[in-house]
């Protein structure tokens, strides 16, 4: 009986040296997925985490099919970010304080149930999609131009003056 407790003894030792050895990598690759999200919270550091002080903040939708295209704005509000939209001659579409982050190419948007506010503007699959929360991902096209999607909608935009 001592003889095989040393056997099953063993194996599971190879086996917990082996976990070991691992460990540490797979620590090192969440770190690693960890550091490649940076996260910013104002303008300036917006800015810096582009690499572009003139990255507009206003934009122009251009894709709406009503005729009525929305504004976006990107503002700092008492020190965080602020991100809007209204909607041409209807108001506020939706408004929230949040964090940018940066994902691979693109940026997201990330905001809590309680830090968006959904306008008049706002249709119901906009109110039940983001109602709790959710982010708006962000994508400079090539052509000076920024896509925008979220749950249930996605547009174009131009900056403006």
């Amino acid at each position: 009986m001592h003889g095989s407790y040393s056997c099953a003894n063993r194996g599971l030792m190879r086996r917990w040296r082996r976990t070991w050895l691992i460990l540490p990598l797979l620590l090192s690759l969440n770190g690693q997925a960890n550091e490649s999200q940076t996260c910013v919270a104002t303008l300036s550091g917006l800015q810096k985490m582009l690499g572009d002080q003139a990255f507009p903040v206003k934009w122009e939708e251009t894709t709406m099919t009503d005729g009525k295209p929305l504004l976006v704005s990107i503002l700092e509000k008492k020190g965080t970010l602020f991100l809007e939209f209204m909607k041409t001659r209807e108001g506020l579409w939706a408004e929230s304080v949040g964090v940018i982050c940066k994902t691979g190419e693109d940026l997201e948007f990330k905001f809590t149930g309680e830090q968006i506010r959904l306008g008049p503007a706002a249709n119901w699959v906009l109110r039940y999609s983001l109602g709790n929360g959710g982010k708006f991902t962000l994508t400079q096209l090539g052509s000076g131009q920024l896509r925008i999607v979220t749950t249930g909608w996605k547009g174009t935009f131009s900056p403006r003056n």
